[in-house]
C-alpha cells in the first residue's frame, strides 16, 4: 500500500501527478498551516510574455502569523474578476495549443464555481484533472479527515498508519530532514522521487518544465502521461 501526502496545490506541475499516479491512496495535507508565499493558491503558465503566476485572492492573508490552517483558508469572493482573469490569461496563452479546446470547458465549469474555501476548489480539480489523466485507481483523502496527532514525522506516521500504508513516497529533498529512523520502527518504507522528466514542444521557448500541468495537457492532450510516468525512471 504506497501512500503521498502533499498539501494541495491549484493546478499543479506534473512532478505531483507523478507522485499521484504513483500512489495507492494520496491525501491532501490540509490541515497543516497555510504558506503565504506558497504553491496552495498560485501556480505558473507560459505566456508569449513570459511565465505569469496566477493567483488566488484569499482572506486571512496574514494566517502565517496565527498559524491557520490551509482547510480553513477562504477565497476572497469580493474579487470575482479573478477567474475571468484566470480563463482569459489561458486562453490567450493557450489558444493555438493543439488540445486547448478539449479542456476548455472543463476548466470552465470549476472557474463557474463559487467556492468558499480554496481546498475544496483546488482539491476538487486536482481530483479531476488526475482523472482527466488516466490516473483511476488511486484512492483520494483529506489529511482532516483523520484528526491526526503529533507533528512533523509522527504526524504522518499517524496518518500513515490511518490508511495501512507499508510504503511512504516523497520527494527527494525529503532526506534532508526527514526521521528515516522513526519510520524504520514503524516498518514502513521510504521511497524517493526521481523528477527526470524529457523536454516537449511549448508555444514559447525557451523551455520550462516547472509550470503547471495544463502547460503540457494543453501541447499533448492524452500523450500526457508518456511525459510524466511513461518516461520517468
Amino acid at each position: 500500500m504506497k501512500c503521498v501526502i502533499l498539501q494541495p496545490f491549484y493546478i499543479p506541475w506534473r512532478g505531483y501527478f507523478h507522485q499521484i499516479q504513483q500512489a495507492d491512496v494520496f491525501i491532501f495535507y490540509d490541515d497543516v498551516q497555510y504558506e503565504k508565499r506558497g504553491w496552495c493558491s498560485r501556480n505558473r503558465v507560459k505566456t508569449a510574455n513570459g511565465v505569469q503566476w496566477l493567483s488566488i485572492p484569499v482572506l486571512n492573508k496574514n494566517s502565517i502569523v496565527r498559524g491557520v490552517p490551509i482547510n480553513e483558508i477562504e477565497i476572497d469572493r469580493s474579487q470575482n474578476n479573478w477567474r475571468e482573469k484566470h480563463q482569459k490569461t489561458l486562453r490567450q496563452s493557450y489558444g493555438k495549443a493543439p488540445f486547448f479546446s478539449k479542456y476548455e470547458l472543463f476548466l470552465t465549469e470549476f472557474y463557474e464555481r463559487n467556492d468558499k474555501f480554496l481546498a475544496d476548489l483546488t482539491i476538487d480539480l486536482t481530483i479531476a484533472l488526475a482523472r482527466e489523466l488516466g490516473i483511476e485507481k488511486t484512492k483520494f483523502y483529506r489529511a482532516s479527515a483523520f484528526g491526526a496527532s503529533g507533528r512533523k514525522t509522527d504526524r504522518l506516521l499517524f496518518l500513515l498508519n490511518a490508511v495501512g500504508a507499508t510504503d511512504y513516497i516523497t520527494g527527494a529533498a525529503a532526506k534532508n530532514y526527514i526521521e528515516a529512523e522513526k519510520f524504520a520502527e514503524a516498518r514502513i518504507n521510504l521511497e524517493y522521487m526521481i523528477y527526470d522528466y524529457p523536454e516537449y514542444e511549448q508555444l514559447y521557448s525557451p523551455f520550462d518544465g516547472q509550470v503547471s500541468i495544463l502547460d503540457l495537457l494543453f501541447m499533448k492532450g492524452t500523450e500526457t502521461g508518456k511525459y510524466i510516468w511513461n518516461t520517468a525512471q
